[in-house]
């Protein structure tokens, strides 16, 4: 987690030196200050130290992977990299219910933005415990 949290550790401070420079820029003309851009390149700034300072919190309490250390072989980092549902259609499900959820606040219909919550929740919940029920239970329970 070390190379993730150095990344956007890094890509903040440009961010926060990229907010400075673009409003000391904007000043010399003859608009003014641009505040929109900078408080996007500020928040953008924000949003990449707080991915970076959850990432140095992790990278504390886990064990050092292949990837943080100099002295590793390529091989060292071979292996499962986890698992990944090969047919499962609730992401689907939840794009779905995102976009429902989405077309309510853009239109600003409040039962469709209830509708769409609730199908985020449900079609979250479902792709969360597709292995633990129904006919994809493994048989070591």
């Amino acid at each position: 987690m070390k190379t993730e949290y150095r990344l956007f550790l890094g890509v903040s401070g440009f961010l926060f030196v990229a907010a400075i420079v673009y409003w000391l820029w904007t000043g010399t003309t003859a608009q003014g200050y641009d505040w929109i851009g900078t408080t996007t390149l500020t928040l953008s700034g924000l949003l990449c130290l707080m991915c970076g300072g959850y990432f140095w919190f992790v990278s504390r309490r886990i064990d050092l992977r292949p990837e943080d250390r100099r002295d590793a072989d390529i091989a060292e980092g071979a292996g499962e990299v986890g698992f990944f549902s090969p047919g499962s259609y609730w992401p689907f499900g939840v794009a779905l219910a995102a976009l429902v959820a989405s077309l309510g606040l853009v239109f600003w219909m409040w039962w469709l933005i209830a509708l769409g919550i609730i199908g985020v929740i449900v079609t979250a919940a479902a792709l969360l415990f597709e292995y633990y029920t129904g006919t994809r239970r493994s048989a070591e329970r």
